[in-house]
């Protein structure tokens, strides 16, 4: 009997130990949209140590208490692309919700003396993928020696051998050691890289059990399609970068494919950011002769970053020699809205580094989905916005990075 009453007291501690509990912050009276579990009611929110530990539709005490009547409480965005990895963009970054920016298309160089320029100081979570693009340019024998610029500039149209494909490898191992998130493969601005050597890091990414972002070939579906090969051939897990930018006009047969790959058990994903322009550099081989057939535009569809102006054939000629960023304006708002609607799409901003004329997606990706494709044109709903943003992002790391399941 002693011990009946006493499990019953015990039992009873616990069911009221929410509304006793004494926590950090408390963020009361807020509609709390859950993605995971599908929770979408008014609750409160307890935090301790810096962590969610109560969700409750009952009264929390705490130290300081945060008003969200009228507000939505959702989990931090996690931007899976951005290039903007200091703290300048990370100011903007947190203003429009992101609380996890990392640099996976292209991945940084020497990733252990990244983290430790970073540790302590950034203002949100980060973190970078190996950088397949540079390692690759130092593994090119006839390159040694070779200032930056000039691995820039040759590398991308020199074709490895095999062992030089070696040497990036046990590049690439030592910066996965070092804590890289997988292996970013901007191919589509390395345009003599060989099918041969870009299925050996698919091998490799298989063996290694990480996952690959790629900014893929030029060929909108059919550059999706022969990634999707490669991964399903290796068994590599495939993240493709800004579909938009890359499908173009064939946004929805590339969503089908891979929509159907999904289905058949493969570990391939994707993600877009909403807007119909895109911005790289003016001096990259995306704009090698024949960019404006490939793309159906012109000198005029080129925004100078530095400047705002648009581009004339003189312009372009002298500021590629000189280099620099372009907004691209290319894309039409169906493919876009097209994008934002389909389930497997995630949000991600592909965040340029911070310029007063720079492309808005650095500092509004995530503010746009929410107000122009759920508020004013409800091409999804909130709750679809939200697991874009959080839910999906943390899956596609989880597996490589583990603190990911404990975000979104």
């Amino acid at each position: 009997m002693n011990r009946m009453l006493t499990n019953l007291l015990l039992l009873l501690l616990v069911i009221s130990s929410n509304a006793l509990a004494q926590y950090d912050v408390v963020i009361k009276g807020g509609r709390v949209i859950d993605p995971e579990t599908r929770l979408d009611a008014i609750r409160n929110v307890g935090i301790a140590g810096g962590r969610i530990v109560a969700i409750s539709a009952e009264e929390l005490k705490g130290r300081e208490i945060i008003d969200a009547t009228g507000l939505v409480v959702s989990p931090g965005f996690i931007d899976l692309h951005s290039h903007g990895i200091t703290n300048k963009e990370n100011e903007y970054q947190s203003h429009d919700g992101v609380t996890t920016a990392l640099e996976l298309e292209g991945g940084v160089h020497d990733i252990a003396g990244w983290f430790e320029r970073r540790s302590g100081k950034a203002l949100i979570n980060y973190g970078a993928s190996a950088d397949f693009g540079s390692y690759r340019a130092l593994s090119i024998r006839a390159l040694a020696g070779a200032s930056e610029k000039e691995l820039g500039e040759k590398s991308p149209y020199t074709s490895l051998t095999d062992d030089e494909v070696k040497s990036t490898i046990e590049k690439l191992t030592t910066q996965l050691n070092d804590g890289a998130i997988g292996i970013g493969i901007p191919i589509g601005y390395i345009p003599k890289a060989t099918r041969e050597e870009i299925y050996r890091i698919y091998q490799f990414a298989a063996e290694k059990q990480v996952p690959i972002f790629s900014h893929i070939r030029d060929g909108k579906a059919w550059a999706v399609q022969q990634a999707i090969a490669d991964a399903m051939l290796t068994g590599a897990s495939l993240h493709i970068v800004h579909l938009n930018s890359s499908a173009l006009d064939e946004i929805s047969l590339a969503m089908e494919m891979i929509t159907s790959a999904q289905r058949k058990g493969f570990d391939i994903t994707t993600e877009m950011y909403p807007f119909t322009a895109a911005s790289t550099s003016l001096e990259s081989a995306l704009f090698d002769e024949g960019w404006k057939e490939k793309w159906n535009i012109s000198y005029g569809d080129l925004q100078w970053v530095a400047t705002g102006e648009r581009l004339t054939e003189q312009t372009f000629n002298e500021y590629r020699k000189k280099g620099g960023i372009v907004i691209i304006h290319l894309m039409k708002p169906d493919w876009i809205r097209a994008g934002i609607a389909n389930p497997i799409t995630m949000i991600a901003s592909d965040a340029m580094p911070y310029a007063p004329l720079a492309h808005p997606r650095t500092a509004g990706t995530f503010a746009r989905v929410l107000g122009k494709y759920v508020r004013d044109e409800k091409v999804i709903s909130l709750a679809e916005a939200i697991s874009k943003m959080t839910l999906m992002p943390a899956q596609r790391l989880e597996r490589i990075a583990p603190a990911a399941r404990f975000k979104g």
